[in-house]
């Protein structure tokens, strides 16, 4: 047994025993766009830096992250994709995930966010995960003349009428949760009629009279954040009287300045994944009903947790409701043989197995299918 799962039980046995498990979310990026399905490589490959066209001698495109998704550079619109994230996502454990949401407007690319969330949707009900969204208030910064507000209600409205009434939108207390990332640009005196627990960032959830606060990586002033200061961070959170949303990353470490975009936010180092698994362990013993794990996918900022050239599967193997590392590996074995052209009545038999929670015989059939 490696060191890292040695000190991922030794942390979690001394984790004091809840009567309820909290929900285990990760924040999903919708955002990523291919050539070969969009028919252009989208922003987040790119940061107007990098050519995803160029193949380094390792076989990687050039793209905009320090890391490697495992499966290459994908479209979040692509199905074969969001397949096997999702089957990813149910045989780690986890619950659902909360879309980074920009809303319905034609802004930048936020209409096709939106569509790719949409797209998601289908998947995770499948699979019978759950769902929560995180408004981007930043997204309707460039409109002028009170249309940033009208944008912002126009959004709210149809988050309220399509998303909070799915039913397997998450919900506390029997309210709809909604996450505003800030809010950063809008004053929040929006009243939807669906009553959503609305929880902003810890420094501006109070000064907005948000009903919560949800944890981020405490990242700041382009510094390395160490262990001791985002621990106690967090700890201020969640001693606070404010009803919270906990948090769980692998660590920080963005490549805008790389990319020219802008000075990077600072960094925590994932310490070989001991960073992930005491913040995990901190979020699961705090009380928190919600953990987020931040995040899934934001190859900008280096919190991924999906699986990676770089890091394998050592993320998804580490949460506490993760299956056979076996099984684990067959989503993505799923979606290559997909991609190579394979037998699809196989591979959509292999995939009703995994979705049924059938691995052991789903295996069997991708085994075969990869003759």
């Amino acid at each position: 047994m490696s060191i890292f799962y040695r000190l991922l039980l030794a942390i979690l046995a001394f984790a004091p025993a809840r009567a309820t498990e909290p929900l285990l979310l990760a924040h999903y990026m919708p955002w990523y766009a291919t050539k070969d399905v969009s028919g252009a490589w989208g922003w987040h490959w790119t940061m107007n830096r990098f050519d995803p066209e160029r193949v380094r001698e390792d076989g990687r495109r050039e793209i905009a992250s320090h890391d490697y998704p495992l499966i290459g550079p994908y479209d979040s619109g692509d199905d074969h994709a969001l397949e096997c994230q999702v089957l990813l996502m149910k045989l780690a454990g986890l619950d659902g995930v909360v879309i980074d949401w920009y809303g319905t407007s034609d802004i930048h690319d936020h209409a096709a966010n939106h569509r790719h969330a949409l797209k998601l949707l289908p998947w995770l009900k499948k699979a019978g995960l759950r769902f929560a969204v995180c408004y981007e208030d930043n997204a309707v910064k460039s409109l002028k003349n009170g249309d940033d507000v009208r944008q912002a209600e126009k959004d709210l409205a149809w988050a309220a009428e399509h998303f909070f009434t799915a039913e397997n939108y998450v919900r506390h207390d029997g309210r709809p949760v909604l996450l505003v990332f800030g809010p950063q640009h809008l004053q929040w005196k929006f009243q939807l009629a669906s009553k959503p627990l609305v929880f902003g960032l810890p420094h501006l959830a109070k000064q907005h009279g948000l009903d919560g606060a949800f944890a981020w990586p405490p990242v700041t002033g382009g510094k390395r954040i160490e262990p001791e200061q985002w621990r106690r961070e967090l700890d201020s959170v969640y001693a606070s009287k404010q009803p919270f949303i906990a948090t769980a990353f692998p660590g920080f470490h963005d490549i805008y300045k790389e990319a020219g975009v802008h000075d990077s936010y600072g960094s925590i180092e994932a310490r070989d994944g001991r960073t992930f698994i005491e913040s995990l362990a901190q979020a699961m013993k705090s009380g928190a009903p919600i953990v987020q794990i931040a995040t899934w996918n934001d190859y900008g900022e280096g919190t991924v947790i999906e699986p990676t050239r770089n890091h394998g599967y050592r993320y998804l193997e580490a949460l506490p409701r993760s299956g056979d590392k076996a099984h684990l590996r067959l989503p993505v074995r799923l979606y290559e043989l997909r991609k190579r052209g394979g037998d699809t009545a196989k591979l959509d038999e292999a995939a009703r197995l995994l979705f049924e929670s059938k691995a052991a015989e789903a295996a069997v059939i991708l085994e075969g299918a990869g003759r």
